[in-house]
C-alpha cells in the first residue's frame, strides 16, 4: 500500500506488494505450468485488488481509526486465518497478549508486527507506523498459492508462496516490516509512487524493513546481512534474497528468475514505463546510499543512519513527489540539524556521492 495525492485534496491508494511485478510476469511466461500457474493467479488477484482499491477511493479517502486517550506505548495486534480464501480479515485466531497458537505462519506474523512497532517505539518514539497506536492487523494463509504479501493501508497480508519460488512469506520479518513501512510513508511523507519519489517510497520500506531486522536480531551495521526477503526464495533458487542493499543486481542470478536488475548507481539507471517508472528498480540507488552510511557510521543503523532517514520522513519539509536529490538534500541537512558539522555530515555526502546522487 502506497500513497499518492487525490486530486480532491485527499489521500489515492495505491496497491504495492513485496514481490516487484516483474519477478511474476517472468514465472507468468514460464513453460512450466508449476512456477506459471501460481505466478498467473498472483498477478489477477493483485490487479483485481489494486482496482478494487482504485474504486473504493473514488467513492471515500481511507478511514484511519482513531484512538482514544493517552498514545499506547504496546501494540494491539490481532491476527487472522483467511483459510486459503481472499474474504478479508478471515477468522480471528490470536489476538494481543494471546499465548502462541499451532500455526507458525500465525506466529512469526504476530511477533514480526510487535517487531515493527516496538523499533518505532524504542528507537523513534513514535506510537504504530501512524504515530497514535493504530492497531496492527495480519491475516495469513491468503488465497492458494499466492506469491505476495502486502500492506492495503488497514491490515497486512500474507500468501504461503508456491513452495516452488516463493515459501511462506511469514518467514522474513523484514518482509512484515517492509510493507508496514509503507503505511509510515502513508502518515508522513506521502510519496507519490511513481519514478523517483515512488523509488524511494520503495527504499524507505526497505530501509526500515531492515532496521527491524537488524533491531530484533541485535546486529551491527556490519553484522547485519543487507538483505531482504532472506529465506523467502525456495531452495531451487539461486540466489539469497528479492534485494540487496549492500550490493544492488546482485540478490538472485536464476534461470527461471533471470539476473537481479537492480541497479546502484545513478550510472545505470533504469528509464521505464514498467512498474510505475520502475520504483522496485531504482530503489537499489538510495537503498545502497542507506548501506554506505550506515556502515560508514558503524554500530547500531537504527541510531544515527536511521533516525537521519526518520527525521526526514517526518520532518514536513519531504514533499510528495521529491525525487532523489531532494531526498538526498535533506538527508545532509537532518545531519547538520542533529548532529552538527561533524562525521555524520561528512559520511552522507560522500554515500550520496559514491551512487552519484547529487546534494547540492
Amino acid at each position: 500500500m502506497c500513497m499518492s495525492p487525490r486530486t480532491d485534496g485527499g489521500l489515492h491508494p495505491v496497491f504495492c506488494t513485496i514481490v516487484p511485478p516483474h519477478l511474476l510476469d517472468r514465472l507468468a511466461r514460464s513453460d512450466d505450468p508449476v512456477l506459471a500457474g501460481p505466478a498467473r493467479r498472483t498477478l489477477a488477484a493483485d490487479g483485481l485488488r489494486r482496482t478494487r482499491r482504485r474504486a473504493a477511493t473514488l467513492e471515500a479517502p481511507p478511514v484511519v481509526p482513531a484512538t482514544a486517550g493517552a498514545v499506547p506505548t504496546k501494540p494491539h495486534r490481532t491476527l487472522y486465518d483467511c483459510r486459503n480464501g481472499t474474504a478479508l480479515p478471515g477468522r480471528e485466531v490470536r489476538d494481543e497478549g494471546e499465548d502462541a497458537t499451532g500455526d507458525a505462519s500465525v506466529n512469526r506474523a504476530y511477533a514480526g508486527l510487535g517487531a515493527t512497532f516496538e523499533l518505532l517505539l524504542q528507537a523513534y518514539g513514535r506510537s504504530s507506523i501512524d504515530g497514535k497506536g493504530m492497531p496492527l492487523i495480519g491475516s495469513v494463509h491468503y488465497d492458494e498459492k499466492y506469491n505476495n504479501a502486502f500492506f492495503d493501508g488497514e491490515q497486512m497480508v500474507f500468501g504461503d508462496g508456491d513452495g516452488e519460488i516463493f515459501l511462506d512469506f511469514t518467514v522474513a520479518v523484514d518482509v512484515i516490516a517492509h510493507e508496514l513501512a509503507h503505511g509510515l510513508t502513508q502518515h508522513t511523507a506521502n510519496l507519490v509512487y511513481e519514478g523517483q519519489s515512488g523509488a524511494l517510497n520503495e527504499s524507505v520500506s526497505d530501509v526500515f524493513g531492515s532496521l527491524v531486522k537488524q533491531y530484533s536480531l541485535g546486529q551491527s551495521a556490519e553484522q547485519a546481512d543487507w538483505l531482504i526477503g532472506a529465506g523467502l526464495l525456495a531452495p531451487r533458487v539461486s540466489g539469497e534474497a528479492l534485494r540487496s542493499m549492500k550490493a544492488p543486481g546482485t540478490a538472485y542470478d536464476d534461470d527461471v528468475l533471470g539476473k537481479d536488475p537492480q541497479p546502484a548507481s545513478m550510472d545505470d539507471y533504469i528509464e521505464t514505463d514498467d512498474d510505475n517508472g520502475g520504483v522496485h528498480l531504482n530503489s537499489g540507488i538510495p537503498n545502497r546510499a542507506f548501506y554506505l552510511l550506515a556502515t560508514a557510521l558503524g554500530g547500531n543503523s537504527w541510531e544515527r543512519a536511521g533516525q537521519l532517514w526518520f527525521d526526514v520522513l517526518t520532518g514536513g519539509e519531504l514533499t510528495a513527489t521529491a525525487d532523489f536529490a531532494d531526498f538526498a538534500r535533506l538527508t545532509v541537512s537532518a545531519a547538520r540539524d542533529r548532529f552538527g558539522e561533524g562525521d555524520e555530515r561528512e559520511a552522507v555526502l560522500k554515500a550520496w556521492s559514491e551512487v552519484g546522487v547529487p546534494t547540492s
